[in-house]
């Protein structure tokens, strides 16, 4: 129908209510009939009356409906529409009963009654002081609720944040944000710099404000970490805040020394470099090096008869361990801390193995995880045993409104577990693996296992190669290819790129090369593969292909190429609903990946037998990977599986998603596909490295095309060249941090 229009009318039921963004379905009386009406509308309850703007809609499983833009409210002022109010339960401790006595007693000046002068409920037969001075207060607080929302929603809030507000601040929360918009900045709110900057500047701050130039350098800090800096150093992030908004430097440089007074920011001198962290990566970067050194030092007693158990542990695991590997496994037994590192085909796999057996032995109870949920289920595969992802071993949620916090496990309820095991470490950035080791027992040992030639986190800092860089942590490196590995082309190539030798492009075995000259080439042939010609000739399926390109620009970038392969793939159809979210479309059937993390959402995960209670819990994580299952657009969300794990997906939420037939290499760590097909465009020099090259050949398990051009592939493998991370941990472990 899609034509604007205007109606009025009083809520008459909620059908449906997403608490965390406050999409509701509605059904509103108007004047001449019932309606259903959708939109964003915190806390709405029945007897309200709304004016809502907005436009008509067919929906194909729920007929007509009213979606609305905005919405004007107002508290029911009618006997009947202030007892439809009070019986829904609106105010806690008031029932249908006690509604109709109190609207029998007062009248249309009931809720006024309630809001001013609590104390005459008393006047009903059974309402004592105490139950009036309650009802009072709870009225009192929805209507501070309330009148929060619809002032942050009316200027460009997202009714989260608004809910968020009102737990840290209580009835002071709007004044909180009228003193200073950009509290709105706090991760736990959810909001950027640029909303809450708007905000500010439409409330009357002045673009020079010293609550503006301290927002913008806190912005910076933040934004930065996306980058994968912890701190900044000092006359960068002067520069950095003035351009943002305009303004002097020397504004800048007070900002900097009021937030230093304030804690916001700590400043230390690492490794010549005056640095600038924001408070929580100062903490999680001090403490992740005092831990480790801690572990480090450690005085461990080895069992006496250790040689023994790692010749039982070798003869569990059905093979010979190479020297090196031994060594690994007795080593593991004497160290707090241990980093076991090397490339593809070295036996890191093997040696895992092995430690686990050597641990079982000495009777340690150990616990394996990985940063992401395919890491995770590819050890558990390897291993056979059970392996968790990070956030899940540590009990992710929602944070807490007062202190923030997002794991159930830390030093006060540390893991029952006397070693970990941790894969892919290269993926792990400083904050996460701050809560790891938080949560682990002090006698505890932790295994680090990666490569240490794959890119860095996608989060802030370089821990694993920091730690390996350092020279203070024990490491063992594996360097030999076993001879089952000899055989793959993959593996060979991938160690020839690793050595800076650009590698013979010759087809056969597991590894293809495929010339295309263009952009729009790369990206044709990219998505003929994954759609016709490998299904068809070789009998892998799409699902088991994974696209990756260095950049998400160009015609051989993920956005085009997700956009083509998604036209092919899932084609727009009548039986297949769609969902437009900031320029993409999501589509029933779209596979999907999250990028950020988003302790929030409710996920469920259901077991064979129905009359067992599904598994719930919160939080989907940047990297994960989903495919969608339906798109309820009455119900607000889309239905989305994560691995074993099923999620109402709020609409509000689609643009943390983006399609994911084909993913940058940076958001491909840690995972493993049966086919790859890199895409390589002919610009972008930045993310034309080695590391990047390495790691996307990595990924491959049974076949790898490389479709571009060989001069591209030379040119990666020529360029060494790492993107500097502004990072203190290896500073730290080493000792080189202070004045000196």
């Amino acid at each position: 129908m899609g034509n604007s229009a205007i109606i009025n009318g009083t809520v008459q039921a909620v059908v449906f209510r997403n608490e965390d963004n406050g999409y509701c379905v509605l059904r509103l009386r108007t004047l001449d009939r019932v309606v259903t009406a959708v939109g964003t509308i915190p806390d709405v309850t029945p007897g309200e009356t709304l004016t809502m703007e907005g436009e008509w809609q067919s929906h194909p499983s729920y007929g007509d409906q009213f979606r609305a833009e905005s919405v004007e409210r107002a508290m029911p002022n009618t006997a009947d529409n202030i007892y439809e109010y009070l019986a829904s339960g609106a105010i806690k401790g008031v029932g249908a009963k006690t509604a109709q006595m109190i609207v029998r007693h007062f009248g249309p000046k009931a809720l006024e009654i309630i809001e001013e002068e609590p104390e005459r409920l008393t006047e009903i037969r059974g309402i004592t002081e105490r139950k009036a001075a309650q009802i009072g207060a709870e009225f009192m607080r929805k209507q501070a609720l309330r009148s929060l929302m619809d002032f942050l929603v009316k200027n460009g809030v997202r009714p989260v944040a608004a809910a968020r507000l009102y737990k840290v601040y209580g009835e002071d929360a709007r004044a909180a944000v009228a003193e200073n918009p950009y509290i709105l900045c706090d991760e736990y709110f959810g909001m950027d710099f640029f909303e809450a900057d708007a905000l500010a500047l439409h409330l009357g701050f002045e673009g020079d404000s010293p609550e503006r130039v301290e927002a913008a350098c806190l912005y910076e800090l933040r934004h930065n970490q996306l980058n994968g800096h912890v701190f900044i150093p000092r006359e960068k992030l002067v520069l950095a805040a003035s351009q943002l908004i305009g303004v002097d430097p020397e504004l800048s440089k007070n900002a900097i020394a009021d937030l230093e007074d304030g804690g916001y920011i700590i400043s230390e001198r690492v490794a010549g470099v005056d640095a600038c962290y924001p408070d929580d990566m100062y903490e999680n970067e001090r403490f992740v090096a005092e831990n480790l050194l801690e572990r480090a030092n450690m005085k461990l007693f080895p069992p006496k008869n250790l040689d023994k158990l790692v010749a039982e542990a070798e003869r569990s695991c059905a093979v010979e361990f190479a020297p090196v590997q031994r060594e690994a496994v007795r080593r593991s037994a004497e160290c707090g801390v241990m980093v076991l590192t090397g490339g593809p085909g070295t036996g890191k796999t093997t040696t895992v193995r092995g430690i686990l057996e050597l641990f079982d032995k000495m009777g340690l109870e150990t616990l394996l995880t990985a940063p992401t949920g395919r890491a995770a289920k590819r050890l558990s595969e390897l291993t056979g045993r059970e392996a968790q992802t990070v956030h899940r071993l540590l009990g992710a949620g929602a944070p807490d409104a007062e202190t923030g916090k997002v794991f159930k496990k830390d030093a006060s309820d540390p893991l029952d577990c006397d070693a970990v095991i941790l894969d892919e470490t290269s993926m792990m950035d400083i904050s996460l693996m701050a809560a790891l080791l938080e949560a682990m027992k002090g006698r505890a040992r932790i295994i680090l296992v990666g490569d240490a030639d794959q890119l860095p986190s996608v989060g802030p800092g370089n821990v694993f190669a920091d730690i390996i860089r350092s020279g203070a942590i024990e490491t063992v490196r594996l360097n030999e290819i076993f001879r089952q590995a000899e055989s793959s082309n993959i593996v060979k190539n991938a160690h020839l790129i690793n050595s800076g030798t650009v590698p013979e492009l010759r087809n056969g075995g597991d590894f293809y090369f495929l010339r295309r000259g263009s952009d729009e080439e790369v990206r044709d042939t990219a998505v003929s593969l994954i759609s016709q010609r490998l299904p068809e000739n070789m009998g892998i399926r799409a699902e088991d292909i994974q696209i990756l390109s260095p950049s998400r620009k160009t015609s051989a970038g993920t956005g085009e190429i997700n956009a083509a392969a998604q036209a092919i793939l899932n084609p727009q159809s009548a039986e297949k609903p769609e969902k437009v979210s900031g320029g993409k479309v999501f589509r029933a059937g779209d596979r999907v990946m999250q990028t950020r993390n988003n302790y929030d959402i409710v996920w469920y995960k259901y077991h064979d037998d129905p009359d067992i209670q599904p598994e719930v819990g919160a939080g989907i994580f940047n990297g994960d990977v989903g495919y969608i299952e339906a798109i309820e657009e009455g119900r607000g969300y889309a239905l989305i599986r994560f691995e074993d794990k099923l999620t109402p997906y709020p609409f509000d939420s689609l643009e943390d998603l983006e399609l994911a037939y084909a993913v940058t290499v940076h958001k491909s760590q840690g995972s493993e596909y049966r086919a790859v097909i890199l895409a390589l465009p002919q610009g972008v020099p930045m993310l034309k490295t080695r590391s990047v090259l390495y790691t996307a050949v990595t990924r491959a398990r049974e076949l790898l095309i490389v479709v571009g051009s060989g001069e591209s592939v030379a040119e990666m493998v020529r360029n060494d060249r790492r993107q500097r991370r502004y990072s203190g941990l290896r500073a730290r472990l080493a000792g080189e941090v202070g004045d000196a």
